[in-house]
């Protein structure tokens, strides 16, 4: 009923930019909050960011405050995560995720993108 395609990610260099976007389709409602999670090479899934259904309230893990900006175009149902300034352990898959109520560090969200893939390099 629900599907999230991400798209953008790719290699780049420390200290580079990338944006990730998220298409959000099927039977789903503006209202859902939306979010983006990443797991790297050997480590668990982790929190990044988040965005209200609203578009006005977002949140972000520790390690990205400052570099990374959720955003979304409900007009469009597309989410982004516009990344800067990119370290080498930003380098993971990055996901795409929706739920009807939240989307919070501690509880799985109701609904995945397939992931796309970040590298940065040294």
């Amino acid at each position: 009923q629900v599907q999230l395609v991400e798209s953008g990610g790719g290699l780049v260099q420390a200290g580079g930019s990338l944006r990730l976007s998220c298409v959000v389709s099927g039977r789903t409602s503006s209202t859902y909050a939306m979010g983006w999670f990443r797991q790297a090479p050997g480590k668990e899934r982790e929190f990044v960011a988040a965005v209200t259904g609203s578009g006005r309230s977002t949140r972000y893990a520790d390690s990205v405050k400052a570099r990374f900006t959720i955003s979304r175009t409900n007009a469009k149902n597309t989410m982004y995560l516009q990344m800067s300034s990119l370290k080498p352990e930003d380098t993971a898959v990055y996901y795409c995720a929706a739920d009807p109520v939240v989307v919070v560090p501690a509880t799985p969200p109701r609904y995945w993108g397939q992931g796309t893939q970040v590298t940065v390099s040294s």
